[in-house]
């Protein structure tokens, strides 16, 4: 594909250029996705071995785009590195900040990165354990700012949260969802500052139970991942789950669904644990695990994990044309 023919799709979002700031697992993933977009990614990351390890990661990763038809309007040779970070971010549309959760670093590298960005240029951070207003605070004028929390991997997982606050410059949200959904991402808008976002909680949530479940010898630690897997996990890849209560009730919906089976959810809320994740918790889990970790290691699994990944987004894909 020609230079012009990349520029043309990846204007459709009227950005053309991005700087990934980090080049940990989280910005590595980020800088193949953005290159099979067709835009042209510059990489800042302090460490001597970052070039290395993104070009690895984007050799790895580009396979599984091209299988699922992300790279049609980008190539994998228009990356480029900066040792200087407020230099990456020079003439970008977009900046998608990576850096390890020390707020400290965010803010010495907001510091450092303001003065070069261009006027309309858009900052967002991957953070998941700190919040937009303790982000905001690293800015002079924070107007540019948004949260913009991808689930891992980035390239694979088609979310993203978005957020933006009352300091949010008005249409800055708007523009980050349009530039992630242009480059393959589904979008959802927080609303209101809570601790994990939306998506960290309800996965908490998720495992908060699995634990009480094994704390309390209901099932094993295995039967638990299984009956997630093999159960409403695989409801929950085509709908969330109140969507499909709403097909719970057949024709009466939601609404029936609620009536008929408030009093059942109603005992199982009040009967919900509430652990830990103390020490002998974490014993007890990394006990359970032993019979998948002794026999595989995490790159096997991780292999695992992103080729059932790959099949069922191509499939999701597949069916919403």
């Amino acid at each position: 594909m020609s230079p012009s023919e990349r520029t043309d799709h990846a204007s459709t979002s009227g950005i053309t250029r991005v700087a990934g700031l980090g080049a940990g697992v989280i910005g590595q993933s980020w800088t193949a996705l953005f290159l099979a977009a067709g835009m042209s990614v510059t990489v800042h990351d302090p460490d001597p071995q970052a070039e290395a390890r993104v070009r690895k990661a984007v050799e790895t990763a580009w396979p599984v785009l091209t299988q699922l038809g992300l790279t049609a309007h980008g190539t994998p040779d228009d990356l480029h590195f900066c040792q200087d970070a407020r230099a990456a971010v020079e003439g970008v549309g977009f900046v998608q900040e990576s850096v390890p959760e020390r707020i400290g670093t965010k803010h010495d590298l907001y510091a450092a990165i303001e003065p070069a960005l261009e006027a309309d240029t858009i900052v967002a951070s991957s953070a998941s354990g700190l919040t937009l207003s303790q982000l905001q605070a690293g800015w002079r004028n924070p107007g540019r700012l948004v949260l913009g929390h991808p689930f891992n991997p980035p390239h694979l997982i088609p979310l993203v949260e978005v957020m933006g606050n009352s300091l949010t410059d008005q249409a800055v949200v708007g523009r980050a969802r349009a530039f992630y959904e242009t480059v393959g991402k589904e979008t959802i808008e927080v609303r209101r500052e809570v601790p994990g976002h939306v998506a960290n909680r309800l996965q908490a949530a998720v495992w908060r139970e699995a634990i009480h479940l094994v704390n309390e010898g209901v099932a094993s630690v295995e039967d638990i991942d299984t009956a997630v897997a093999a159960g409403p996990g695989l409801r929950w890849a085509t709908m969330g789950p109140t969507a499909l209560f709403h097909l719970g009730a057949g024709e009466g919906g939601l609404a029936a669904f609620c009536d008929r089976y408030a009093d059942s959810f109603n005992r199982w809320f009040d009967d919900l644990g509430r652990p830990h994740l103390d020490e002998a918790t974490a014993r007890r889990l990394v006990e359970g695990i032993r019979p998948l970790s002794d026999t595989h290691t995490v790159e096997e699994l991780s292999r695992r994990r992103d080729a059932l990944l790959t099949e069922l987004i191509a499939l999701t894909r597949k069916a919403h044309r």
